[in-house]
Parts: structure tokens; sequence; C-alpha cells
């Protein structure tokens, strides 16, 4: 059997009648096998050196591009009670369409004519700074007739005062003529007597000398009362001209006090208005906000508050809202070790879920059913998933993405690398190496 022996069996015995010696004596099958094998040994030799694009594959899913388009939760800014529901789930709104009507839960707005009564009250406190501002009127002109009363108060007391001035001086130039009489009468009853001594004169010319002496003296002393009359005259009118000055200091001062009273009041009243139009206007807003309105065109998925008569708090969510006009992208996430290779602009290849595709990775020329992205948006830090999210939009030179899509369905990218040979893809597989670094050409869009 295994030809060790120099005497053939082969050669003595005639073997060629069995059937298991035909089979295995014929050396023909064995030829062509080893042909085949060392054909499909070059074959794969040269496969290895065809071209591989190396790529990048990630999961992700739908979502939309801007971030108004993406699912939402419509709340309630107020507490409430559901009264009443508009829509049901699977509606489609329009903006500014009622979604729910409630009702207040708070003991501060009950009160069914609470905008009513707040209004007269704004009004009731607009009128009494109208009343406050007539004060103020009356006031200034209340002010005004004093000062000009003043003037003229003070103007006659200056007159008075002058006039007392000018009796003072006459009665000055008066009492000097009393004094010069008075020494001239004296100086005659001198020179009398002395001729009476000398036996000149009768005694009776002494004693009508003596009288106008006397006579002379009396005027002198009346006159200087009228001096000293007229000098408390001119005091008075002093004294007068400042009692004048003070009391009517005192009346403008008390009006002005007042009228700082009034502005002030009015003031208050003033701020007290606005307080009472902005309570007002938040009663007014928040009795809009019992019709809870969509924000956005758009689907009601799921109504979160059920029933009538549920009670909620402020914040809460109502219902979740899919608005209608979308930008569809494809939220990836990626590897750090192949974020490097990632740059904005960049062109991939997208799967989505339920879309038949047939993929090649090394040749992404010979798959089917899969659509053209670009990467638009690279995160810059590192999600809670230990991975880098990249945000995809849809490739305008390329086919449109297909139209029943939604977002949230799953996909699969593949973002394409740089072209090696088949054998260094396997060998860098094999010994774990990251893709080359890969840095995209942007000669073309720098020339244009």
């Amino acid at each position: 059997m295994l030809n060790i022996s120099e005497n053939k069996l082969n050669q003595t015995v005639d073997l060629s009648h069995l059937k298991s010696y035909q089979i295995v004596a014929q050396k023909v099958r064995y030829k062509k096998f080893y042909k085949i094998l060392r054909y499909s040994f070059f074959a794969l030799i040269l496969f290895t050196f065809l071209p591989w694009t190396q790529n990048i594959r990630s999961r992700g899913f739908v979502t939309t591009l801007r971030p108004e388009q993406r699912p939402q939760t419509v709340q309630s800014a107020i507490a409430g009670r559901v009264e009443r529901w508009f829509v049901q789930e699977g509606d489609f709104v329009k903006k500014g369409d009622t979604i729910m009507f409630i009702s207040e839960i708070k003991d501060d707005y009950f009160d069914p004519k609470l905008l009513e009564r707040t209004a007269s009250q704004v009004e009731a406190k607009s009128q009494s700074v109208g009343s406050y501002e007539d004060k103020i009127v009356a006031l200034d002109r209340q002010i005004s007739a004093l000062t000009q009363e003043r003037i003229l108060k003070l103007e006659q007391a200056s007159n008075k005062l002058m006039q007392a001035k000018l009796k003072v001086q006459t009665d000055s130039i008066d009492l000097e003529a009393a004094k010069i009489q008075r020494n001239i009468a004296q100086r005659q009853y001198d020179r009398v007597l002395q001729l009476q001594n000398e036996g000149l004169k009768a005694v009776i010319d002494v004693e009508d000398k003596n009288i106008k002496l006397q006579e002379n003296l009396a005027k002198l002393v009346s006159q200087e009362n009228k001096l000293l009359a007229s000098r408390n005259e001119v005091i008075n009118a002093q004294i007068e001209i400042s009692s004048i000055d003070a009391s009517y200091n005192e009346k403008i001062s008390k009006a002005s006090s007042e009228k700082f009273t009034a502005i002030s009041a009015k003031f208050e009243a003033s701020g007290q208005v606005d307080k009472l139009k902005n309570q007002f206007a938040n009663y007014e807003i928040r009795t809009d906000l019992h019709y809870i309105r969509a924000p956005q065109d758009g689907y009601i998925n799921k109504a979160i508050q059920k029933g009538i008569g549920e009670t909620f708090k402020e914040g809460s969510d109502i219902v979740n809202i899919m608005p209608s006009n979308v930008d569809l992208a494809v939220e990836t996430f990626v590897n750090p070790m192949d974020l490097p290779l990632l740059h904005k602009g960049e062109k991939v290849r997208i799967i989505f879920d339920g879309w038949p595709a047939i993929v090649f990775s090394g040749w992404p020329n010979m798959s089917f059913g899969t659509y053209g992205g670009v990467i638009i948006a690279v995160e810059r830090f590192i999600s809670p998933n230990g991975k880098y999210r990249v945000l995809i939009a849809p490739d305008s030179e390329d086919n449109p993405w297909p139209e029943q899509i939604r977002a949230g369905s799953g996909s699969e990218t593949l973002a394409l690398l740089e072209n090696v040979p088949i054998w260094y893809e396997i060998w860098r597989h094999i010994n774990g190496f990251p893709a080359n670094y890969y840095q995209p050409d942007t000669t073309k869009n720098t020339e244009k």
C-alpha cells in the first residue's frame, strides 16, 4: 500500500477487476484536483492585491436636522385641572389649534370676574392719580399767588419803611432847629438878664425872655419825642417787613409741602396703577393659558395627561407632538479611535432599517439599496455611551431618501476612507491596527 517493498503486488497480481482498486488507482482525478488547488491559490494571491476601500461602520437612528423639528412635549405653564379635550392621538394640528381646556385649582384665581374687578381697581387708581394731579396744579396756583402777594406786601412795607425814614430825617431837622431856637432863646435870656442886672432892662423883659426860653425847651423835648417816635416807626416797619417775609415764607413752605406730598402720593398711586395693570395683564395671560395650544404644525403622538378632572402641577407634560415639516438626518455614534478619520463635509453611505440593501463593504460601487449622506456636525465632547455623536444630512447629489422614513428608525452608516490592497486590510484586522489616517482632499473646494 505504501510502496515500500521491492515486490510490487500490482505487478504480480491482477487487481484491475476490483472496484475499490479502480476508484483508488485513478491518478487523473488527483491531477485535476492539484491543478484546481494550484490555480485557486494563485487566484487567492491575486485577489489579495485587489483594491479595498477602508470604511467605518456604525449604528445610529434617524432624527431631524433642526432641534425645533424633533418630537417635543407640550407643557402647561400653570397648574390646573383637565376640563375638556379637543384632539385625540394621531390627529394633525396646526400652530395655535386648541388641544385642551383646563380650569384653575388655586384659590387666588377662583373669582370668575377677576379680570373685571382688577380693571375696576385700575380705573379707580387712575382717577386717584388724576385727582392728585389736579391738587398739584391748585397748589402751584396757590404758591404763585402767595409769592405775588408777598412781593406786593413787602413792597408796601418797604414804602412804609422809607416814609418812616424820611419822617425820622424830617424830625431830626426839626430837632436841630429846636435846638438852635433854644440856644438863641438861652442867649437872649442871658443877655436880658445881664442887662437887667446892669439896670438897663426891666424885670418884665427878663421874664418874657425866660418864658420864651421855656417854650423853646418844651419844643425841643417835644421834637425829641417826635424823633424817637419816628425812629420807632422805622423799627416797626423793619419788623413788619420781617414778619411779612416770615409769614409768607411759612405759607409758601406749607403749600410747597402739601404739593410735594401730593406729588409723592401721585407717584405712589401711579406705581399702584402700574402694579395693578401688571397684575391685570398677568391675569389676562393666565386666563389665556387655560387653553393649551399647539406650538407648531404636527401630529399628536401621545396624550400624557388623561381623563377629565385630573389635576397636574405647572410645568407638567400634556401631550407629545411630532412636527409635520421636518428635515431628516441620521444621528450615529463612532468610537473615539475612528473620530480623527471623520471630517465635516465628508460623504457616507446609509442603510435604513426595513429597506433592502446589498452591501459590499470594500466595493461601495457594487452596493445597492444604500443612500448618500454628508457629515454636517461632529460632536466635540464624548457622549454618555462612550462614543462620539455624528450628524449626517441627505446628500443633495445622490438619490433622495425614502419619504416613508420616520424619525427614530434605525440606520447603519458606512464612512468611506482610503483605498488599500485587500492583503493590507486583512493584515490590519489581524493585528488590530486602526484604519489609515485619512484627510479629505479640499483643493477642489478651495479652487472653487
